[in-house]
């Protein structure tokens, strides 16, 4: 019996499809994409691009595709990819982000912006992919071909929307130092925080594909020219950002690495002391999370890894009367109901002015020091089959509470452990985390045994 529901995506994982220029990601299939995403979305259809070198090459692809199924194309340039996703929303019937995230500078990627602004539902992408494998396109006649406006001012819009959610200069008095990593942040997070009243510094701000101050992902080694810039120059936090800025991660006053569960875990307390509700988050997030909410009268609602899916659970309780207030992943991807439905960077560096500014000293690693910690352990294995892994791993513990909304999670006093395959990459991720150092490591010891031999 072959069912929809049986159906899995081929192409697509759980942000969009990426691969290495030239083997797997070529401009025949991003024209592809674009044609299959104009048979299905009529109307207008917004594309952005972030700063990679493929770029340009790949934004003419996927618009050809688009233009020739009729569609007319509102092209905003260069712009992270919640600014896009703010201005779909609104204008919009459907987007097209050319981006490879935080891979590195030989791969780029396609990410699908539905009409709501976010990215399209696991169902439409398998109909999308089926119509992308069959070549069954919609192609207009010869007078029916779409129009292209160039609208790169545009994102104004949500520059503007950012600055003008909090109380005018908020950040008045306060010192920060933005890190966009060559990436498209540079254009919107600096202007921002300098709107908000806030002295702002920038390092590895200019534009540049090959990334020449670090790699897109940013990583506590990769951002030690942020820390080192947050000292020198006695400011209150460093920001830096992923290659498409739909992240956000942060340096406090004192240099340290501000772990993405704890800016997290920060925000979350900010928010839920002025509203009570629901946040919204993957099955991966620290149970620091659910600790700060339960604290603040809220609750914790727990999706498949992946922002897509928490934005949709957002969007659909929201819809049956809930009240959502936050939500997002451990990764630095937070999302902010009240603004739209997406990962985004930019709000989160501008969320974090208001933490500080409603702090007497305005210290973040003093907010940091007085939160509890946890010991989170990360793995991965490579090539390997995820659903022999987890299959070892409920007959081993069978016993013991066991949430499978993702992987498998096992669920165990103060502890937890998940494996899962990964969504954007070949490997089956393990994490595991405790209260305590030896905790954890005694029960990652117990996963990989279970594992055994792969």
């Amino acid at each position: 019996m072959n069912t929809q529901k049986e159906k899995k995506k081929r192409l697509f994982g759980t942000n969009g499809v990426r691969g290495v220029i030239g083997e797997t990601m070529t401009p025949d299939l991003v024209l592809g994409i674009g044609a299959a995403l104009g048979s299905m979305r009529r109307g207008r259809i917004a594309v952005g691009r972030d700063t990679r070198t493929s770029g340009e090459a790949l934004v003419h692809a996927v618009k050809a595709g688009l233009l020739m199924c009729g569609c007319d194309v509102l092209d905003l340039g260069i712009l992270p990819t919640p600014a896009l996703q703010y201005i779909v929303r609104d204008r919009c019937e459907a987007g097209a982000m050319i981006t490879a995230s935080h891979n590195p500078p030989e791969y780029n990627g396609v990410k699908i912006i539905d009409t709501d602004g976010t990215e399209m539902a696991d169902e439409e992408i398998i109909l999308l992919e089926e119509r992308l494998f069959n070549r069954q396109y919609d192609v207009a006649a010869w007078d029916g071909v779409g129009s292209e406006t160039i609208a790169h001012h545009q994102v104004e819009e949500y520059i503007r929307a950012i600055v003008d959610y909090f109380p005018e200069q908020i950040g008045a008095g306060m010192t920060v130092v933005v890190d966009p990593g060559s990436g498209p942040a540079a254009i919107t997070t600096p202007e921002i925080l300098s709107r908000m009243g806030c002295r702002v510094y920038s390092i590895n701000a200019r534009i540049d594909g090959t990334f020449p101050g670090r790699m897109p992902e940013p990583t506590v080694e990769g951002l030690a020219g942020l820390s080192e810039m947050v000292l020198s120059t006695g400011a209150d936090f460093g920001v830096a950002h992923d290659g498409d800025a739909d992240r956000a991660v942060f340096i406090d006053d004192k240099g340290r690495y501000v772990e993405e569960n704890h800016e997290f875990a920060l925000i979350e307390e900010y928010i839920c002391r002025r509203r009570k509700g629901v946040i919204v988050t993957p099955v991966s997030t620290s149970r620091l999370i659910q600790d700060v909410a339960i604290q603040h009268g809220c609750t914790v609602d727990y999706t498949p890894v992946g922002s897509i899916y928490a934005a949709r659970r957002m969007l659909e309780m929201i819809g049956e009367g809930v009240e959502v207030v936050f939500g997002g992943e451990g990764n630095g991807g937070l999302i902010y109901p009240d603004h739209q439905f997406c990962r985004d960077g930019g709000m989160t560096a501008a969320m974090m002015v208001a933490v500080l500014a409603s702090e007497p000293d305005r210290k973040l690693s003093k907010l940091l020091d007085g939160m509890p910690a946890y010991h989170l352990i990360k793995d991965k294995l490579i090539n390997v089959q995820a659903s022999d892994i987890i299959s070892r791993l409920e007959a081993a513990f069978l016993h013991e509470t066991l949430d499978r909304t993702d992987g498998i999670k096992i669920i165990r006093d103060r502890s937890w452990a998940l494996v899962r395959a990964s969504g954007t990459e070949p490997m089956v991720r393990i994490l595991v985390e405790s209260e305590g150092e030896g905790d954890a490591e005694a029960f990652y010891r117990e996963i990989r045994q279970a594992i055994g031999r792969v």
